[in-house]
C-alpha cells in the first residue's frame, strides 16, 4: 500500500521537482502540492494524506502555525519539516506544533525515503546534523542555567535568558512562536519565582549567575 503525500512549499520548482522525484518511488503516491500553510490544511482535510511534506517560510500561515492548525483537523496525518532553516527555534517550533520529522533541503534522496518511512510508521526522524544542533543546545542549557533557578520551566529559563541578553517582548515571540501575551504572562512568572521587579532586575541576576556575560 501506497504512503500517500501532500508536498507544502510555496516554492514551485522545488515543489514540483520534489514531487516528480519522489513519484518515481513505486512506495509513495503524490496527492496534492499545495504553495502556501492554509492550502496545506485545506489539502489534508479533503485528502487525508498519511504524510505531509512540510516547508516552514510560507506565505498566508508559516509551517509551523499550518502544521499546529492541520494536526488539530487532521490528527492521523504526520508531517515532516523540509526546510533550510538551522536555527534551533525553527526545529523546535515544528516538533512543538506537532511534526513528526525535521530535514534539511539539502538532504539525499534516500534519507529523505528514510524519514517518510519512519514517519509513517509512527517514529520520529531527526537528521544527523539536526540531532547534532539539539543536543548542544541542550549541553549548552545544562552549562548556563544554575541549578538553584530550577523553580524555573526550561521555557521561562529560556526566556529569562533573552530578555537578559536584551531581546525585545516581540521578538521573543517571534522566535518562539507563542504571543507577546504569552511571553508576558512567563516574564510575569518569572519576576514572581525569583522575586524580582523588572527587567533590569532580570539583568543584574543573569550577569550574577553567570547566564549571560558582560563580554
Amino acid at each position: 500500500m501506497s504512503i500517500r503525500i501532500i508536498i507544502a512549499d510555496d516554492h514551485q520548482l522545488f515543489r514540483e521537482g520534489l514531487a516528480n522525484l519522489l513519484a518515481d518511488s513505486k512506495e509513495i503516491e503524490i496527492l496534492a502540492q499545495a504553495g502556501d500553510g492554509r492550502e496545506a490544511i485545506d489539502k489534508a482535510k479533503e485528502l487525508k494524506p498519511d504524510v505531509i511534506i512540510m516547508d516552514i517560510g510560507m506565505p498566508v500561515l508559516d509551517g509551523v502555525e499550518a502544521t499546529r492548525q492541520l494536526l488539530q483537523e487532521s490528527p492521523g496525518a504526520r508531517v515532516i519539516a523540509l526546510s533550510m532553516h538551522a536555527d534551533k527555534q525553527y526545529i523546535k517550533g515544528m516538533f512543538e506544533a506537532g511534526a513528526c520529522g525535521y530535514l534539511f533541503k539539502n538532504c539525499a534522496y534516500n534519507e529523505l525515503i528514510k524519514a517518510i518511512r519512519a514517519v509513517h510508521e509512527g517514529k520520529k526522524y531527526l537528521s544527523e546534523r539536526i540531532t547534532e544542533i539539539m543536543i548542544h543546545d541542550y549541553l549548552r542549557k545544562e552549562e548556563t542555567i544554575p541549578v538553584e533557578d530550577s523553580e524555573l520551566t526550561e521555557r521561562e529559563s529560556e526566556i529569562m535568558k533573552l530578555i537578559a541578553e536584551g531581546v525585545s517582548v516581540s521578538d521573543i515571540s517571534d522566535q518562539l512562536f507563542v504571543s507577546v501575551k504569552t511571553i508576558g504572562t512567563h516574564k510575569q512568572h518569572i519576576l514572581e519565582k525569583l522575586n524580582l521587579k523588572s527587567t533590569t532586575d532580570i539583568v543584574k541576576y543573569a550577569i550574577k549567575k553567570g547566564i549571560i556575560s558582560l563580554d
